[in-house]
């Protein structure tokens, strides 16, 4: 597939696949899996990067596993139950990538989340933590329900991107509201086609991201997906291959479904069988 660029904010990337770094066995099997996912953009709950002590030695933490000339990070919020809380860890990740000289400083994927259970984002809080966010000079990519309204509002409280759920985070049970999630695309490209939306949560296996893909998003964004596979770095190639198959689909265009069958060869102008003699 030929180079086919596309703009978040201040970046442009090739790779439409954003690939976080939780829940894998080792660093070795994440720099791997990362690897084969061919992805540009790596996501990391900053929070666990942790400051030296005063005349101490800084642990070791999971940015020191990752090849910050290859990856953009992109900080994310995880964790956060309040607005508060999450325009906090922003700041945060922007003081720490700042001192990498990471341009991912200038980012952030915001997640501000309802509860424990479902793990569902908190609308207003997702829409004051955006505002405020915005306000202090970040990029911010929502991470939202696929409800159009609430992702249109969240666009219009000056997120780069707005990150529409496919199902619940680290469900496996891939796009459950197609028809939901194209509508959201809908409605955020309108009179906007440049805008992107990227789906988050939820991908269990590659069909999901291909899914995604062919209802027009500009990328996913997925975790365990990788890292809960049996085999992480073949499921990363896997998902590699169907971001970019579903993304061709998508350009090619769909034939419409139907309600009864089409032949697919014509029947009308065909010579009729000779009569075979008796």
């Amino acid at each position: 597939m030929s180079a086919d660029r596309y703009r978040v904010g201040s970046f442009a990337f090739t790779s439409r696949l954003f690939v976080g770094t939780g829940k894998y066995a080792n660093f070795d099997v994440m720099k791997d899996a990362l690897a084969a996912s061919q992805c540009e953009v790596v996501t990391v709950a900053i929070r666990r990067d942790v400051l030296a002590p005063e005349g101490g030695t800084r642990p070791d933490n999971i940015l020191d596993h990752l090849d910050l000339t290859r990856y953009t990070i992109l900080p994310n919020t995880a964790g956060c139950f309040s607005a508060k809380d999450a325009v906090r860890a922003a700041r945060l990740s922007r003081e720490l990538l700042e001192g990498r000289d990471n341009p991912g400083a200038r980012w952030v994927k915001l997640e501000v989340l309802a509860d424990k259970k479902t793990l569902l984002p908190d609308p207003v809080g997702t829409i004051d933590a955006t505002r405020t966010l915005v306000d202090a000079g970040f990029e911010v990519l929502a991470y939202t329900s696929d409800d159009p309204v609430m992702a249109r509002r969240i666009k219009d409280a000056g997120a780069t991107s707005v990150m529409p759920l496919g199902s619940l985070i680290g469900s496996g049970l891939g796009i459950l509201n197609p028809n939901n999630i194209a509508i959201c695309i809908e409605v955020l490209k309108d009179g906007d086609p440049n805008y992107p939306v990227i789906v988050d949560a939820g991908v269990g296996t590659a069909s999901d991201v291909t899914i995604a893909m062919e209802l027009g998003a500009d990328g996913v964004l997925l975790n365990t997906g990788i890292a809960g596979a049996k085999n992480p770095i073949k499921m990363a190639a896997a998902m590699a291959h169907a971001i970019e198959a579903g993304r061709l689909a998508h350009l090619a265009g769909r034939i419409p479904k139907r309600p009864f069958a089409a032949a697919s060869s014509p029947t009308e102008g065909l010579i009729a069988p000779t009569a075979r003699p008796t």
